[in-house]
């Protein structure tokens, strides 16, 4: 009950400080999915969430780094309870350790995922490279729908390097374009470029 109701709460704060509208470009998928963005700002993850119908959201994780989001007091409490956020480790703890492992334990039950994967927040307005880990998710689980999200002014409100957000004079859209299809024999550079230019075309 506290968790719906932190849900909600938050759900109501984000698109009254930066809106996070939906906008689909075709029809939302109705199966697993794994929304991957550009990634400017810490309200990226919440703005996409809140974005999501309740429907959507009720099997939805994002993908958080542990060492911003596991933290006492509201922040921790929101990563755990309300986003229920997969948290990894950013540094590996052995050469052997697969940061990817708890994400595919999400995925393997059946939970959709909000990822980035430019690894870090950028300053720039376009995406970056996008890192490995989302060519080996879309190659291990082909049946997710691997659905481009564009986010178009958070870099403005909450930077990186920025404690505190600004509100928006123009509220945040949350674009959400048509799945990327997996090709089997394409290789990991072709692959992230094009699942790259999916994101950057909504810009």
């Amino acid at each position: 009950m506290i968790a719906r109701l932190g849900a909600a709460a938050l759900v109501g704060f984000t698109r009254t400080l930066v809106g996070a509208r939906a906008q689909w470009r075709v029809a939302p998928p109705q199966g697993q999915c794994i929304y991957f963005a550009n990634h400017t700002s810490h309200l990226d993850t919440v703005a996409i969430w809140s974005a999501l119908t309740p429907r959507q959201r009720a099997n939805v994780r994002p993908v958080a780094a542990r060492d911003y989001w596991d933290k006492p007091g509201l922040r921790g409490w929101l990563s755990k309870r309300v986003l229920r956020a997969i948290l990894i480790d950013r540094q590996r703890e052995s050469p052997d350790a697969d940061p990817l492992a708890p994400v595919r334990a999400a995925l393997d039950q059946g939970d959709s995922l909000i990822l980035f994967p430019e690894g870090t927040r950028s300053n720039e307005r376009l995406p970056q490279a996008f890192k490995a880990g989302l060519f080996k998710l879309a190659s291990a689980y082909p049946h997710a729908e691997l659905v481009p999200v564009y986010l178009d002014t958070l870099h403005r409100s909450l930077p990186k390097g920025a404690l505190l957000p600004l509100p928006l004079p123009l509220y945040c859209n949350v674009n959400f374009g048509a799945p990327l299809a997996w090709s089997p024999g394409e290789s990991r550079e072709d692959f992230l470029e094009r699942a790259r230019a999916a994101v950057e075309a909504m810009a």
